[in-house]
């Protein structure tokens, strides 16, 4: 590969102006993450209007997965290539653009269309921004603003389900997507004032138009191999030969990236140790979020507790996520990204091992919940976007954050699939989930064992936090 022009970055003083950055950063990312939340409380007022069965409305999360994780992509690319600033623009616009659609659509087809565009915005939301703050930042300051966008998911999943509840209750399911214009609105005309312009530095290459290509159809066939079109028959005889494409694909996109100037995937990236042990840990990230999905049925199964109030025996689990990320970015400069990563996924082993044992009782399962909510909290605060940031060259900075989200949704993905798979093959009760999570529980030792792996913070390095950012 040849070597690409370096990004030009800009370190800017702690002034009202990178508060502001910090603030549009954070709002963008918060409107993507809420999104995905209130689409689950939203469901049965969908299947009203439309008249849909329960396969068809599981499409919503189908078609934004894939089309988000397409769009992370390419988004990314185009941000090394063009800049932050118009690439997260018009991640923004379109994000709003979808968000209209589906409030003004008039059928369930054009439902599915309008979710896809929102999806394409969605995707290069939050690679493009942790891309700004690594060109923004200095290293002593990324820690803190990184766990606070990765605190996002966390408050969009403790206020989205109430705040869509009280909305379509009241007002109606279309007024949920109408309220992100407003929103997305400010952010575009904050952000156009904020964000760092252009490139500055010589024009890029040739667009990577085979590797787009093939990349795009390797995820497709990886989607639909993992998903296995579940309640389908043709997905039933299908998904083996999807996920046969998709490796087939996968072999053909390394051969075509390897000889690519500007590549949409830089194969470079993967000949660095730590950059490759970040992204398979990332593949554990996606792994552990995929896991809390069923907690709720061991709940359910387990303890006796309701169906209609199995959401609040993930509250506990969603809250210590979120301070748990906050308070891990707040550490990380002074412990060291390695030390962060080791301390989650440790947590997350206890807490799955824990959580497959339901025999213990509903304090333990708390107990449970509670360490993967801190795990979750800590491992997805920004410790391994940080050693992307620092591992990958400038000019690929970018590329190195979309390979992040998209490892992220591929473990999510698999953990969705593999959990369900378990527990089905034994009957779809207690004893098959708890299987599952033992499987889980190990699959967390595994990434424990790989994160001893990353790198030491070097002695000379460790120091207190920087200067807050007064966000």
């Amino acid at each position: 590969m040849n070597q690409q022009p370096q990004a030009s970055t800009t370190l800017l003083p702690a002034n009202t102006a990178q508060r502001r950055l910090v603030q549009v950063l954070f709002v963008g990312v918060f409107m993507a993450a809420l999104d995905s939340a209130i689409v689950g409380p939203v469901l049965p007022a969908l299947r009203a209007a439309f008249g849909i069965d329960n396969r068809s409305a599981g499409l919503l999360s189908t078609v934004f997965s894939l089309s988000s994780m397409c769009s992370t992509a390419l988004m990314a690319y185009f941000s090394d290539r063009h800049g932050r600033r118009p690439v997260y623009l018009a991640s923004v616009a379109l994000f709003a653009i979808g968000s209209l659609c589906i409030a003004l659509a008039p059928s369930f087809d054009l439902l599915l269309v309008s979710r896809a565009i929102q999806g394409v915005g969605a995707g290069g939301i939050a690679p493009v921004a942790s891309a700004v703050i690594g060109d923004v930042f200095t290293a002593e300051r990324r820690g803190r603003i990184l766990g606070l966008i990765g605190a996002t998911h966390g408050m969009a999943f403790v206020l989205g389900p109430p705040l869509a509840t009280v909305i379509t209750s009241t007002l109606g399911w279309r007024w949920l997507f109408l309220v992100n214009i407003p929103v997305a609105l400010v952010v575009w005309v904050l952000g156009w004032r904020s964000l760092p312009g252009q490139r500055t530095d010589a024009a890029p290459g040739p667009i990577d138009i085979a590797g787009i290509a093939v990349t795009l159809l390797f995820l497709l066939c990886l989607v639909l191999g993992i998903s296995r079109l579940p309640d389908s028959a043709i997905g039933v005889v299908l998904w083996p030969w999807f996920l046969a494409a998709s490796g087939v694909l996968l072999a053909a996109l390394v051969a075509i990236e390897k000889r690519q100037a500007h590549a949409l995937i830089p194969i470079v990236l993967f000949a660095n140790r730590q950059l490759t042990f970040t992204y398979l840990l990332t593949l554990g990230v996606g792994f552990s979020m995929g896991g809390i999905v069923f907690l709720t049925t061991i709940a359910t199964l387990a303890y006796g507790v309701s169906v209609e109030h199995a959401g609040l025996a993930l509250l506990p689990l969603v809250l210590c996520s979120m301070v748990g990320s906050m308070a891990a970015g707040r550490l990380l400069n002074r412990l060291g990204a390695r030390t962060m990563v080791v301390f989650g996924f440790g947590l997350l082993t206890l807490g799955y091992l824990q959580s497959a044992v339901p025999q213990t009782g509903l304090s333990a399962f708390v107990v449970a919940s509670v360490l993967v909510g801190i795990g979750l909290g800590v491992v997805v605060s920004g410790a391994l976007r940080s050693i992307a940031i620092d591992e990958a060259p400038p000019a690929l900075r970018g590329t190195a954050q979309g390979l992040i989200n998209i490892f992220n949704a591929v473990g999510t993905l698999l953990a969705v699939t593999s959990i369900s798979a378990i527990a089905d093959f034994e009957g779809g009760g207690l004893t098959g989930f708890s299987h599952a999570y033992l499987a889980v529980g190990l699959s967390m030792l595994a990434m424990l064992y790989i994160a001893f792996g990353l790198k030491k913070k070097p002695a000379a390095s460790v120091a207190g936090p920087g200067p807050s950012v007064g966000a």
